[in-house]
């Protein structure tokens, strides 16, 4: 693991919990400043592994999915304060998936049937996944579900994500970065799960390369931060792994920006499957793992600009 940041304790994949609630009681108690290894499961806890085919998507248990591992109660924290999370290393663990979940995704009325492509990678390089033999997927690990425990009692879906973070599926939230978390219960509650070889921005079907990895996370505190939403700060540039041969862009123009970005996500289904001669699925489901959705222009009213920036060097 990180040679500059040893881990003073390890929570255990088994030590995860399914939902937001703030009278889960914390696994571990720790000072701030304490660095953790988290291990995590991925967003099916297992129901899918190497050997699954699309019919065990379609059979998936949703209740047992998008299992976070926590959460840690940290010393000193109180509403108000931010928790400062210092993502320090990720651990993969060679395998992953991607999936079109039926009756979920930007364009889920366009797949309506289940879909699966299992990802094999170099754990220890970890420089692509072949999605054949159709290209290859450069990997930027990193946990799509972080967050802090929210003040309103009761469980919560860990689905949709909150002021206190969540299921954000910030590609950019990865080794290196600062996230800043606004507490809002003592102890902060902090858990950690639904880790990602790689995604795009926007994980467009829903599923990146869902992938069990262990986070090397360091834990402190802002005192009196007052922060209404979460923020982060990144180390360098964060698509350096996406940018070396340039892009293929479709966009999406209306009044509607989330009909725009379906637009625009269709239009580059139908340009890869016209020029590489992907299925349609196939092509959905790789945008998901390395296409990004960008809005271009939000202030020419009536009508915004959404695009898609697909990566040439996956084709390659």
């Amino acid at each position: 693991m990180c040679s500059t940041c040893k881990a003073a304790y390890t929570i255990h994949a088994a030590q995860h919990h399914f939902g937001w609630d703030n009278a889960i009681s914390p696994v571990k108690t720790v000072s701030p400043g304490t660095v953790i290894e988290f291990e995590c499961l991925d967003s099916s806890a297992g129901q899918l592994t190497p050997e699954s085919t699309a019919h065990d998507v379609a059979s998936m248990d949703f209740g047992k999915v998008n299992p976070v591992t926590g959460p840690v109660y940290v010393d000193g924290a109180e509403p108000g304060d931010a928790l400062v999370v210092k993502i320090h290393e990720f651990a993969p663990s060679g395998f992953g998936w991607t999936a079109n979940i039926p009756g979920f995704g930007l364009l889920a009325d366009q797949f309506e049937e289940p879909a699966l492509h299992v990802w094999s990678y170099d754990k220890d390089k970890l420089g692509t996944a072949a999605f054949a033999p159709f290209g290859k997927v450069p990997l930027k690990p990193f946990a799509g579900t972080i967050g802090v425990a929210p003040a309103e009692a009761g469980r919560h879906s860990v689905v949709p994500p909150r002021r206190v973070g969540g299921n954000m599926d910030i590609r950019d939230i990865a080794a290196g970065t600062t996230l800043f978390l606004p507490v809002e219960v003592a102890g902060a509650l902090f858990s950690i799960g639904d880790t990602h070889a790689a995604q795009g921005d926007g994980e467009v079907c829903g599923t990146a390369i869902e992938s069990p990895l262990n986070a090397v996370i360091g834990l402190d505190l802002l005192k009196a931060a007052d922060l209404k939403m979460p923020r982060f700060e990144t180390p360098g540039p964060v698509t350096r792994h996406l940018d070396g041969m340039g892009y293929e862009v479709t966009t999406g123009i209306g009044s509607d920006l989330f009909e725009g970005a379906r637009a625009a996500v269709s239009n580059m289904i139908d340009l890869l499957c016209a020029r590489h001669g992907y299925t349609a699925v196939d092509a959905y489901m790789l945008c998901s793992v390395c296409g990004d959705l960008r809005i271009s222009e939000i202030v020419d009213m009536p009508n915004w600009v959404v695009s898609f920036y697909f990566p040439k060097i996956v084709l390659q």
